[in-house]
């Protein structure tokens, strides 16, 4: 075996093992146990007795999963629900429905599974318990605009502002203030039933009113919030005109806010989160550590755009190669978080394609390392690859194939680049979404 391919061979096990460890369906059965009638979610006891009826709701991309999960705990005990998940990412079930729409753009299936579900929600009493499941890619699954837009007018910001390089947290903020059911409105919709919330978390720090922009969290931010953002990328005249009178209107107060915190709608709700990047980095960081590695965990807050922290990651594989430090060789780095991509061009490819190809510029020609950089969903942006991988031989052998590794990087079309190699990682959806994991190996 070249020395190229076992360090790929590793890259892609410890990644394998960060996966297991934030699987979602494991993650919820971790976290929900019956014992009799009494229904345990981490230090939450609720005797089921209390209950009528107990319905599933779910949104994000490891949402059937995770009902897969909760059916397998309380099977009869379901009486129903609905889940919505992303086109290839749904399972069969027996008890809850499983809807597929679009991500990450909202779409049609989408609208339509938000409305079902509210329908569903609004027939939920006081005596009646609430599972809800959350994940990442929730707000772009479960759109339902507020009065007075349409979905097309919500689709066009989404693109404007995936395209601008706004952070998940900031593109959470506009879409929130213009939807009938995020930020805090389904709570509303749900309100009296009991609503507990089992939380697969995409946003760093794991902010619960940011993750699937909050369906059943208070909202922290304002019209004036989203008003901001818009303004801070230059969107506000690109934005579709009923969009911009509707944030105009809130921020003047002429449109009621999302629910706030201390709001008597949350009372009865209660989120956990389940499963997190850091899981992902701790588990990857104890599988290099049995292959033999030295380890080190920069950082599980890995933010920024994706093409200038790639030139960071090519800086520390360098100082690996060349210097040995900051760990003494074999030696694994690991950094989890979310990065961003400003688009320019007209190509292809996902955020980690892009780190992972920035990274290839600035390690071209080192031998014993290796960068690879994965999202944890297994589809890095609007594609099916999971990332890349990099290394010193990458730009060489790009070049031997008549492809200009910069020219791709400039036209955002990574995902071709690294095709014509044969250097994408193809997982196939993996069941959870925790965010990126990228890995700096050196032999």
């Amino acid at each position: 075996m070249r020395d190229g391919d076992q360090l790929r061979q590793h890259a892609l096990q410890i990644f394998l093992a960060g996966l297991r460890a934030a699987d979602a369906a494991e993650s919820v059965r971790r976290t929900l146990r019956r014992d009799g009638d009494r229904l345990e979610v981490g230090d939450l006891h609720l005797p089921l007795s209390e209950f009528a009826r107990v319905w599933v709701v779910g949104f994000g991309k490891a949402s059937a999963q995770m009902a897969l999960a909760v059916e397998e705990v309380l099977g009869e005990r379901v009486d129903g629900g609905v889940v919505v998940t992303k086109h290839g990412h749904g399972v069969p079930l027996s008890r809850v429905q499983v809807l597929e729409a679009s991500h990450p753009l909202p779409g049609p299936e989408g609208e339509a599974a938000a409305r079902q579900m509210v329908e569903l929600l609004q027939g939920a009493g006081e005596h009646d318990l609430v599972l809800c499941l959350i994940s990442g890619g929730g707000s772009a699954l479960l759109p339902l605009p507020a009065e007075g837009l349409t979905l097309q007018d919500k689709v066009a910001v989404t693109d404007l502002l995936l395209r601008s390089g706004a952070t998940i947290a900031e593109v959470n903020t506009v879409r929130k203030h213009l939807s009938a059911v995020k930020g805090g409105w389904l709570a509303r919709v749900a309100h009296p039933a009991r609503v507990v919330g089992l939380v697969v978390s995409d946003v760093l720090g794991n902010r619960l009113d940011a993750i699937a922009s909050g369906p059943f969290s208070p909202d922290p931010t304002t019209y004036a919030d989203a008003l901001a953002v818009l303004e801070r990328y230059g969107l506000v005249e690109k934005v579709p005109s009923p969009v911009r009178r509707h944030l105009e209107r809130g921020a003047a107060g002429q449109v009621p806010e999302t629910p706030k915190p201390g709001d008597p709608v949350f009372e009865r709700v209660c989120l956990r989160v389940v499963a997190s990047v850091v899981d992902a980095v701790e588990a990857a960081r104890a599988e290099a550590d049995w292959l033999g590695y030295r380890t080190l965990v920069l950082t599980t807050s890995l933010e920024g755009e994706a093409r200038e922290v790639g030139r960071v990651v090519a800086a520390l594989a360098r100082e690996e190669a060349l210097r040995n430090r900051p760990l003494p060789r074999p030696a694994c780095l690991l950094l989890g978080g979310e990065t961003t991509v400003t688009v320019r061009g007209s190509g292809r490819g996902g955020r980690n394609q892009e780190l992972a190809l920035a990274t290839a510029l600035g390690v071209e020609g080192l031998e014993g390392v290796l960068v690879a950089s994965f999202a944890t969903d297994g589809t890095d942006g609007p594609t099916e690859a999971a990332g890349a991988y990099a290394d010193g031989s990458t730009v060489t052998r790009a070049r031997s194939r008549g492809l200009d590794a910069r020219r791709y990087l400039a036209d955002n079309d990574s995902y071709a680049f690294f095709d014509a190699l044969g250097d994408l990682v193809r997982t196939g959806p993996t069941g959870t979404n925790v965010n990126d994991v990228v890995l700096v190996l050196a032999r």
